[in-house]
């Protein structure tokens, strides 16, 4: 009796597991330099939760934190901060074009670590369709918890804003 009742437990569990991380979100660790000091300041490693309903319900917005799939790399995740959306028009620190408008379809990423991070400006605007969560709070180590806010430095506005605040 108790075996079935484990068994008809797993069962059960297993595709509601399965639909929570694929529709609602994860922790993940965070690696590298790329995002300090919002993530990693110390060189110590991060977990962050990434929430994917974020990303599914198009509430993206300039100065958030999303993973991504890497557009040199498929099997290969990476961190950044959403720079420009859409249409907006962006002054780029080392990319063929100085100022660039964001084509449709697409956003400007960067890492928090000027010159220490790869992302738009080494291989341009990437597609919406990479991001796969919004980070939103860091969940370890105990001493770093807290709520992720969408913060854009001074220096990394964009140039010319799109109407849009979110992208469609």
């Amino acid at each position: 009796m108790a075996f079935r009742r484990f068994l008809k437990s797993v069962l059960l569990g297993i595709p509601v597991g399965i639909t929570f991380l694929d529709c609602v979100g994860y922790v993940a660790r965070v690696d590298g330099i790329s995002m300090q000091p919002a993530l990693n300041p110390n060189s110590d490693t991060d977990y962050v939760f990434l929430s994917r309903w974020d990303v599914r319900s198009r509430n993206i917005k300039r100065g958030d934190i999303v993973s991504l799939i890497s557009p040199k790399d498929p099997t290969q995740k990476i961190i950044k901060r959403v720079v420009g959306l859409q249409g907006d028009v962006v002054s780029t620190l080392g990319y063929k074009q100085d100022i660039l408008r964001i084509p449709e379809g697409h956003c400007w990423v960067e890492g928090d670590h000027t010159g220490h991070s790869l992302d738009s400006n080494t291989f341009g605007p990437i597609a919406i369709g990479l991001m796969t969560a919004r980070a939103s709070l860091i969940v370890w180590p105990p001493e770093r918890w807290r709520v992720l806010t969408s913060e854009l430095p001074k220096r990394r506005q964009p140039l010319h804003i799109a109407k849009q605040t979110n992208y469609h």
